[in-house]
This record gives structure tokens, C-alpha cells and sequence, in this order.
């Protein structure tokens, strides 16, 4: 770390419900569904939200500097935020904001807002200036209710200890000029810069680049940041090319607290001394992983991960939804060192036996063991981002011990493919697969192919 102070998340908290149930008619009077069986899920949301999903990826403190009414909906936020993050409290009228989304299954069908703007702020307490100028990093995640536009607020953020991300509202105040990064979406950042007089017509990198250009010189920050949903997001300083960082496909997921998700990560990669780049690319990274864990709905579920398994985001979404779809599963695996057309050949036969592929590679010390010291050529990191490419690859999961039979045992594929000279023989991963009706099946190999014969010739 490169501090020992607090990541502080300085902003408006709401309080979020989702009316669950499930839908089968529409009503006779109108073509919308009569929606059943209704369930309460209410949960953080707005600065709340952000506080509590970046006190879940990391060991700092978190704390929450928010405006709080004195209401009942006030008081369900503070129950659902006690043990998760530090809440510093600013006294505040007007009722406490509270999002009402109606969902039919993983499908939102309508939301009712509630809660007017902040009407005042009192006193800002002194522990609420303490926290800021003694913080790793400051995130501010305006939801355009008042408080970002406060003197008070503004005069203490300009003395933040650590560098701000700020996640900005259309209905919220500018950022502060010593703001480090500012993360706004394409549509807010189309509709800043339109309202500036800086309009840039389309949506193509160009458009998206000449609005963050403009926008640093508007705001007087150091960079901004555009995020574009499934596209990435694309980085500028103001001048010379702009970074662009790919985002990796997600299917599915609720992509309700994405952007919270973006702005609480890049926020603790500051704090953590990442330079301004690094801290994007993690903050995209963590925003699809946050998505296809389940988003903002799974906000309090527990992490799936298990003992000696190292899964990229959305394995287990990609093998619940085939799953859910009445699909089959198909896993392979193997240390994939150096990818060749033998690979290649076997991994898109292996897909074409069901409905996703989950490629199962040895982790680096797994493949030292079996390989010999000189291996692997390819760190685990860099093998599973080359397979995860692959358009018939779906998922990867790093294994630690010497065969998968662990992680098939995690995993229950529906079929395990093996690539290589196996047929007739009783493959060791078979009896595992036995267990629950699975199936072990030998794939034919491309001969002529293999990471040894690549190696050796290199070498001469």
C-alpha cells in the first residue's frame, strides 16, 4: 500500500429496493405483466453502494461521508451499511432518496424514485474533514442531490490528503480543479460537453476522445475518463492518443452499480500508488467481474471462490446460465504454455460437443512440477488471457495441484475432452466424472504439434 490512511467516499447515499416476482399474464386492461410473488431486497445504494463494494476488495478502512435524514428509510441504510463501512454523518433534510426497481427474474420492468433533493445540509462535522485530509484516496460519487455543490464539501475536498476520482451526476456540481480523475459515462459525457458548447457528434472513439479532451479543460482535472459499457473505456490527459481498455464480454448480470464499481476501483488502485492508467485498467477489470458476479443484486452474496482455484470473472454465471438453459457443460484442460494449432484444433473441438467451453489450466508452480524448473514460458496471468481470446473459449480457471480432478470436482462438467493419443484407455479423470453422470471423451489430436517440439526447435 501506499499509504496507511482510509479510501473516503464522500457523496449521496440511497436507499436501494428491488420488488422481486414473477410474471405469467398481463393485465386486461393494458399489455403490462401482473407481476406475483413478490420479495422485498433492499440493499446500499447511490455513495452507499460504492462504499460498500470497495470495503469488499480490500483491507483498508472504508468510510462514508454522506448527508443522513432522520427518517425510517435512513435508519434501514444504516442497519445495511453496520459492519461494513465507517459512516460519518452529515445532518440533512429532506428524506432520504429511495430507487424502487420492479424485476421479473433478472428483467427490471419499471423503477419508482422516491426522496427530493437534499433541502439543507448542517454543520459538517470536524471528523468528516479529518478523514478527507487524512484519506489514501477520496472518491466523490455524486448522485445529484446537493451535496457536491456545498461550500463546506467543496472547501474540504480541496484539501484531500490522497488524489479524488470523481464520479460525476448531470444534475451534480463540477469537480474540483485538483480532481485527478473524473469517470463520467458516454451519455453524461456527451451531455456535459453539449451543455459547455463542446458538442462532438457521434459515438466512434474520435467523438468520445474530443469530448474528454474537452471536458479536462473545462473541469480543470487531470484526466477523464469515459467509460463505454461493453466497449471499455477510454482514457485521455488531455492530449496525445488516448487510451483505450478493452472490456472482457459479459452475458448477462445486472449492470445496476457497474459505474459505482469503475469509480470505487480506480479509487483504491490510487490509493494504492497505481499511476493513473493502471488504475483504469483495473477499474474495467473489476466492473465486468462485478457484473457477472451478479451486479448490484448480489451486492451482500458471498464470494464463490474456492481453496486452490483462481477463477476469472463469470465462470460460474457462464456455467449457471448454460446450466439454467437445459445446456451442457464441456471443460478441458492442460498447461497451454505456448498456444499452437494443436491446441487450437482440440479447444474448438471440445466446444462443439455442448454449449460453453471452461478451459481448466495448470497454475504456474503445477506446471513446474510436471514440466521441470525451465517451465512454464508463460505465466498463468498471460496464458488465461491468450485462451480467454479464443471466441470458443467461455471461461478460464487456474488449478493448483497436479491433475484437474479437483477442480472437475468443483466445476461438474457434463463433459471432460482430452486432447491426444487417450482413446481406448480409461482416462484418470473419468472416475471423477462418474460421480454425477458425466462424461470423459478423447478428442483427436493435430499431429506435429506440441509445446516441447517448439521449444527444442527454438533452440536450435
Amino acid at each position: 500500500m501506499s499509504g496507511t490512511g482510509p479510501l473516503v467516499v464522500v457523496g449521496d447515499a440511497l436507499l436501494d429496493v428491488d420488488l422481486v416476482g414473477t410474471a405469467s399474464r398481463l393485465t386486461p386492461d393494458a399489455p403490462v405483466p401482473v407481476v406475483e410473488d413478490v420479495e422485498t431486497r433492499e440493499r446500499p445504494g447511490g455513495a452507499a453502494l460504492a462504499a460498500v463494494i470497495a470495503a469488499r476488495a480490500t483491507r483498508r478502512e472504508v468510510v462514508l461521508v454522506t448527508p443522513m435524514a432522520d427518517d425510517a428509510d435512513a435508519d434501514r441504510l444504516r442497519a445495511l451499511l453496520a459492519g461494513r463501512v465507517r459512516l460519518v454523518e452529515i445532518p440533512a433534510t429532506g428524506g432520504t432518496a429511495v430507487k424502487r426497481r420492479v424485476r421479473v427474474g433478472d428483467h427490471s420492468v419499471a423503477r419508482i424514485d422516491s426522496g427530493a433533493p437534499v433541502a439543507g445540509l448542517g454543520e459538517l462535522p470536524a471528523e468528516a474533514a479529518r478523514v478527507v485530509r487524512e484519506a489514501a484516496a477520496v472518491l466523490v460519487a455524486d448522485y445529484g442531490r446537493g451535496t457536491t455543490a456545498d461550500p463546506a464539501v467543496r472547501a474540504v475536498l480541496a484539501e484531500a490528503g490522497g488524489p479524488i476520482v470523481w464520479d460525476p451526476h448531470p444534475r451534480g456540481a463540477d469537480p474540483v480543479p485538483h480532481t485527478r480523475l473524473v469517470t463520467p459515462n458516454g451519455a453524461e459525457a456527451a451531455r456535459v460537453a453539449s451543455s459547455a458548447g463542446m458538442a462532438a457528434e457521434g459515438d466512434g472513439l474520435a467523438a468520445v476522445g474530443a469530448r474528454a479532451e474537452a471536458l479536462i479543460r473545462h473541469w480543470g482535472v487531470g484526466a477523464v475518463v469515459v467509460t463505454l459499457g461493453a466497449r471499455g473505456a477510454l482514457l485521455s490527459y488531455g492530449e496525445g492518443a488516448p487510451m483505450v481498455v478493452p472490456a472482457t464480454p459479459v452475458t448477462g448480470g445486472d449492470p445496476c452499480g457497474a459505474g459505482d464499481s469503475f469509480a470505487a476501483a480506480a479509487a483504491l488502485a490510487l490509493a494504492d500508488g497505481a499511476v493513473t492508467g493502471e488504475a483504469v485498467a483495473a477499474a474495467v477489470a473489476s466492473a465486468g467481474a462485478f457484473v457477472a458476479r451478479g451486479g448490484a443484486s448480489a451486492w451482500d452474496a458471498p464470494d464463490s471462490g474456492e481453496p486452490g482455484v483462481a477463477a476469472e470473472p463469470g465462470v460460474g454465471g457462464v456455467i449457471a446460465r448454460v446450466r439454467a438453459a437445459g445446456g451442457t457443460v464441456v471443460a478441458t484442460g492442460g498447461c497451454f504454455d505456448l498456444l499452437h494449432p494443436g491446441h487450437v484444433a482440440t479447444l474448438r473441438a471440445a466446444r462443439g460437443l455442448g454449449d460453453c467451453l471452461v478451459v481448466c489450466i495448470n497454475s504456474d508452480d503445477s506446471v513446474r512440477r510436471l514440466k521441470g524448473p525451465s517451465r512454464p514460458l508463460v505465466t498463468a496471468a498471460d496464458r488465461a488471457r491468450v485462451l480467454e481470446a479464443l471466441e470458443f473459449v467461455d471461461a478460464v480457471v487456474v488449478f493448483d495441484e497436479d491433475t484437474p480432478a479437483e477442480v472437475i470436482g468443483r466445476l461438474r462438467p457434463d463433459v471432460w475432452a482430452k486432447g491426444g493419443d487417450y482413446a481406448g484407455a480409461d482416462l484418470p479423470e473419468a472416475a471423477v466424472l462418474r460421480r454425477w453422470g458425466g462424461q470423459a471423451v478423447v478428442l483427436p489430436y493435430l499431429d506435429g504439434h506440441s509445446t516441447t517440439a517448439l521449444v527444442e526447435r527454438s533452440r536450435v
